[in-house]
């Protein structure tokens, strides 16, 4: 295998759009999803939560199921992502359709939306794993993974600004529908979501051809099936490596913090805030975009110039005290007459996920290496699995966290009539504010500060990694070989 990758830089920008087809649907979901069951279906939060936290701990058991497969020689992991693009993309615009909204009782919505939105996930998991880990097929210099994933969570900035900003539409699109249809706006904007999302993965599935190559599947062998005890035995090892535990949790309480915030940024803007929702969604979409994007080429160049884990530990302490100070001065504070938070606020969520998702994939990447020096095999879809079937669990546990406090601090709009976006309109309890706004701020900087925490201990470093890398060469070679410089990762 090369050290340096095939792709041109042609290819490499056509490989690094398929980060829309993921993250389009990925952040509408993430951000509006939460809202769009309370307000429009008439679900209770507490309920709405579950919905979404069953269908994304569902799709995070057919993680390393679907990982695990798309390793086993035979299986084109191109082929894989192209099969999926387009049942997601109905999938998705199915789950955004407002006809539970006419069911009487909690019970036949929740089913369904339940549904629903465990297809996409599964269709979203047969795109996205196989999309990761081709990147440590291709190449293995450490700065060149930094390099292709800072391009993508470059182009990542632009699909949370579409995936956010094009939902904020929603009350005008219900102006166009006119009355009888307003309650499917959503689906117009998910549809228009779902066309991008088809575009630029066949486009991303395109820039491949030439530059992956399957693993051969040898001569009399049979043909990979998906298997539940090989799944067990493939993670098995991965989990035995000792910088795994830290890698995962440091993901598991980052998404979580991430997720808290995100699917409560239609109550912050309202409610915290106290902006009219069409004005200030749009003002914190664009704050956190023009941050992310910011930040992106910064964390990049810090990366390269110590490793990625100083890198990741500098941006995400600051964002930690960021956020505190944001819950002491208030999320309602204003500068003369504007109101200041509805740009800090999402700003610090640009910085963090800006670092996050420049670094995190390339991070787990470093351990397909240490796997292979201690097995002799190469796992690059398990290894960008395990971690993935971690993070859903974390991002599926801050919604579930988000509803939940929604409901004990008191929230509740289930007896509204559903499927009219005017239902948007301000709380006037002071105690359910409060709770909101800890919702948006020291409740995730607690989170927060337990994955740095676990990045903190997380041993893999440049130098160990370079260390690592020498060795490994010797082995494959069949040279005599030794741990110098890497002990800590074993």
């Amino acid at each position: 295998m090369s050290t340096k990758s095939k792709l041109t830089g042609k290819k490499k920008l056509g490989y690094c759009f398929g980060i829309f087809t993921e993250s389009l649907c990925y952040n509408m979901f993430y951000t509006y999803y939460l809202t769009f069951l309370n307000e429009i279906v008439g679900i209770k939060p507490s309920y709405s939560s579950i919905i979404i936290f069953l269908s994304i701990a569902w799709d995070a058991v057919t993680d390393p199921i679907i990982g695990n497969y798309t390793d086993k020689p035979g299986v084109n992991k191109n082929r894989i992502m192209k099969i999926s693009i387009v049942p997601l993309a109905v999938c998705f615009i199915a789950a955004w359709t407002s006809i539970g909204a006419g069911f009487s009782s909690q019970a036949p919505k929740i089913i369904l939306y339940t549904v629903i939105s465990m297809l996409i996930w599964i269709f979203y998991t047969m795109y996205s794993i196989p999309y990761y880990a081709i990147v440590a097929e291709i190449t293995e210099d450490y700065d060149e993974r930094t390099a292709i994933r800072s391009l993508s969570s470059l182009l990542n900035a632009a699909c949370v600004g579409l995936g956010n900003i094009l939902p904020a539409l929603v009350p005008t699109v219900a102006i166009l529908l006119g009355k009888k249809y307003e309650s499917n706006s959503y689906a117009v904007i998910a549809a228009i979501i779902s066309i991008l999302a088809v575009i630029l993965g066949f486009i991303c599935c395109k820039s491949l051809e030439g530059v992956y190559v399957p693993k051969p599947l040898a001569e009399g062998d049979p043909k990979p099936k998906l298997s539940i005890i090989s799944t067990f035995k493939s993670f098995g090892s991965i989990l035995r490596l000792k910088p795994t535990k830290w890698f995962l949790l440091f993901v598991f309480f980052y998404l979580a913090m991430s997720s808290m915030i995100q699917s409560n940024l239609t109550y912050m803007v309202i409610d915290c805030i106290g902006m009219e929702y069409d004005t200030g969604i749009v003002i914190v979409i664009l704050s956190l975009i023009v941050s992310m994007a910011i930040t992106v080429p910064i964390v990049e160049k810090l990366a390269k110039k110590k490793d990625r884990r100083t890198a990741c530990l500098i941006f995400l302490s600051g964002i930690f005290v960021f956020e505190i100070l944001i819950k002491v001065i208030g999320l309602d504070f204003t500068v003369g007459s504007f109101k200041i938070m509805c740009v800090l606020s999402p700003v610090a969520l640009g910085i963090a996920n800006g670092t996050f998702w420049t670094l995190f994939y390339s991070m787990g990447y470093d351990l397909v290496e240490l796997d292979e020096f201690k097995t002799g095999e190469r796992k690059e879809s398990a290894i960008t699995a395990l971690p993935q079937f971690i993070q859903k669990f974390g991002s599926a546990f801050g919604i579930l966290m988000a509803g939940q406090l929604l409901s004990l601090y008191g929230y509740d709009s289930s007896a509204d009539v559903a499927g009219k976006e005017s239902l948007f309109t301000k709380v006037t309890d002071e105690g359910i504010i409060n709770g909101m706004e800890n919702i948006s701020t020291i409740i995730p900087a607690i989170i927060l500060g337990v994955s740095i925490i676990c990045l903190f201990v997380y041993p893999m470093t440049r130098k160990r990694f370079d260390a690592l890398m020498v060795q490994l060469d010797k082995k494959r070679k069949g040279e005599e070989y030794s741990t110098e410089g890497f002990e800590k990762l074993l």
